[in-house]
């Protein structure tokens, strides 16, 4: 039996874990036996416990473009192993709403996912070849502007030592005036042909340093080309965000990693070119939207969608709150009544708030119209670059035919203007833009907005001046005051001609509007007549406004006598 030595007897008090000390034998042989029953044990360990993590990159699919903001959908696909990994996708960027993410994965189940915008795996994504092209285009030219750099330093070197020389010679000449004569002139000689070899030579190396300088502007201007032409392909940001998204599969599978979100740093515009053809009243509108973004990345080659859903703006109906009246004798009032204290601001401060949201191809897109939003897929993959590209989808063309007449107004305009009314007939709602441009006959007229037309309406849009359809609205005779002292009223007289003048060859159907007032008081009398009377009476539901309708044959004019009498009760005053 072996000797334990170094033996000490445990206290009471002392903690059992302090009393009992195994022999160093004991304690080794233990400890052999435990690593090797753990070493066995993972032998039987399936594999699916080892894990692993995977630096994927995603590419964006699919785009859905809102007037403000956009819903944009990325995928990858890959291999995995058997077990539990962990799978890191570090191009998401910088700017992505991480709380907005939303990841489904195919062929394995989905655990935990992680966003992060600081400490992000570096990228190791290799740079596109027009990029790489591009850096060596740059390169180069920037090693030829290093060479003949060198070069110059080297000429004008030359031409300083050629001067150098010239100053030795001078110095030379001015120590020789103790010389005899004959050495005097040997020395005066080849002074004087070595200070000519120099000056030439100092000259000539003056003259290469020249053209090479300007050889240098050249390469220089170069060089900006150059780096423009990178920075042009340079659009994305190097920031970027990472996806860490935990993993597990039974079996080795191939699966597929969708990441969904939606961002409002792109949007889209409709775009309209409408032309008209006099001649047939045949109406073009060539529907077109155009598309940005400023995610910091560039979209390459994604299928676009264009919907005219808002879901940045409001979407939900807004809430009204009771709102009560109370009456108080007027000596008795607690404090004036005022507009900036009334009962309607008073009960809007006291509501509750509702918390706000966080927040050119030939290739044509067809619409989808499901009575919430209409939408465009567009069939071909785009590439817009992020904070450079505007581009133009084309969503094709709408053929309408129009009614043509011209359309004086003389109260406010000097000449006509030619009109095109027309019912969408089409399938296809047209929508509102602050981008429509105006063409008659292939002539541009000019640029505004275009109301939204929905499937079925009338419209009437304008395409210019006439400047041969002259007119004027010329006041005959105005009376007002006292009608005298039995009545004791008030009365007011105007009597006005409307003037139209066609000073074209062709001749013209004119529209002419103008208006009368009208009252909605009892003691307020409005007569008026108009000779010839008018065709239609409050256009559009509009009261008072009157219009005329007629054809009017070249250098031929239409005058219109329109009066009116205004009566009203004494002490009262009209506005």
């Amino acid at each position: 039996m072996k000797i334990i030595k170094n033996v000490s007897i445990p206290s009471r008090k002392r903690p059992l874990r302090q009393r009992v000390r195994m022999p160093d034998d004991r304690m080794t042989f233990s400890r052999s036996l435990f690593m090797r029953l753990f070493l066995l044990s993972l032998l039987f360990l399936p594999v699916t416990a080892l894990a692993e993590d995977f630096t994927r990159s995603s590419d964006i699919t699919a785009v859905t473009l809102y007037p403000q903001g956009a819903a944009i959908r990325r995928e990858t696909v890959f291999d995995l192993p058997a077990g539990q990994h962990r799978v890191i996708l570090n191009d998401l960027p910088r700017a992505t709403p991480l709380e907005q993410v939303r990841v489904d994965l195919r062929g394995a189940t989905l655990g935990a996912v992680t966003g992060r915008r600081d400490a992000v795996p570096p990228r190791t994504d290799a740079d596109r070849a027009e990029i790489v092209a591009a850096r060596a285009r740059l390169e180069s030219i920037e090693t030829r502007l290093r060479s003949a750099r060198a070069d110059i330093r080297a000429i004008r070197l030359e031409a300083d030592a050629a001067q150098a020389r010239i100053r030795f010679l001078d110095r030379l000449g001015a120590g020789a005036a103790q010389m005899d004569v004959p050495d005097l002139r040997a020395l005066s000689e080849m002074i004087g042909e070595d200070t000519l070899t120099a000056l030439q030579q100092a000259q000539a190396a003056n003259l290469r340093a020249e053209d090479a300088t300007r050889n240098l502007a050249d390469l220089e201007q170069a060089r900006s080309r150059a780096e423009q032409a990178l920075d042009a392909l340079l659009t994305e940001d190097e920031a970027r965000a990472a996806l860490f998204i935990h993993v597990s599969a039974d079996t080795a599978t191939r699966v597929r990693l969708r990441v969904s979100y939606v961002t409002d740093t792109a949007s889209w515009t409709p775009v309209y070119d409408l032309r008209l053809t006099r001649e047939t009243g045949a109406l073009d509108l060539e529907r077109g939207a155009f598309v940005a973004q400023s995610t910091g990345e560039d979209w390459r080659d994604v299928a676009v969608t264009l919907s005219t859903a808002r879901p940045t703006g409001q979407t939900a109906p807004g809430t009204l709150y009771p709102r009560g009246l109370r009456i108080f004798e007027e000596d008795k009032l607690p404090r004036p009544l005022t507009m900036q204290r009334s009962a309607d601001m008073a009960a809007e401060a006291t509501a509750p708030q509702t918390p706000m949201m966080e927040a050119s191809s030939v290739t044509q897109a067809t619409a989808r119209f499901d009575g919430l939003e209409v939408s465009y897929d567009y069939p071909a993959p785009v590439t817009i670059a992020s904070g450079a590209d505007r581009t133009r989808l084309s969503l094709g063309t709408i053929v309408l035919q129009a009614d043509l007449r011209a359309r004086a107004v003389p109260m406010q305009d000097d000449t006509a203007f030619l009109m095109a009314a027309f019912t969408n007939d089409g399938q296809d709602v047209i929508l509102p833009t602050d981008e429509a441009s105006f063409y008659l006959d292939g002539r541009y007229v000019g640029q505004r907005p275009l109301a939204l037309i929905p499937v079925g309406a009338r419209a009437d849009l304008s395409f210019g001046p006439i400047d041969g359809l002259r007119l004027a609205r010329r006041v005959l005779e105005r009376t007002g005051g006292d009608r005298g002292v039995i009545t004791r009223s008030n009365e007011l007289r105007e009597t006005l001609r409307l003037e139209i003048e066609n000073l074209t060859s062709e001749t013209w159907p004119v529209e002419l509007i103008d208006r009368v007032p009208y009252s909605e008081q009892e003691d307020l009398k409005i007569d008026w007549r108009a000779t010839p009377a008018p065709d239609e009476r409050n256009i559009d539901d509009q009261r008072g406004l009157l219009a005329w309708r007629f054809d009017l044959a070249p250098g031929a004019g239409q005058d219109i006598r329109l009066s009116k009498t205004i009566t009203w009760p004494e002490g009262w005053v009209l506005r």
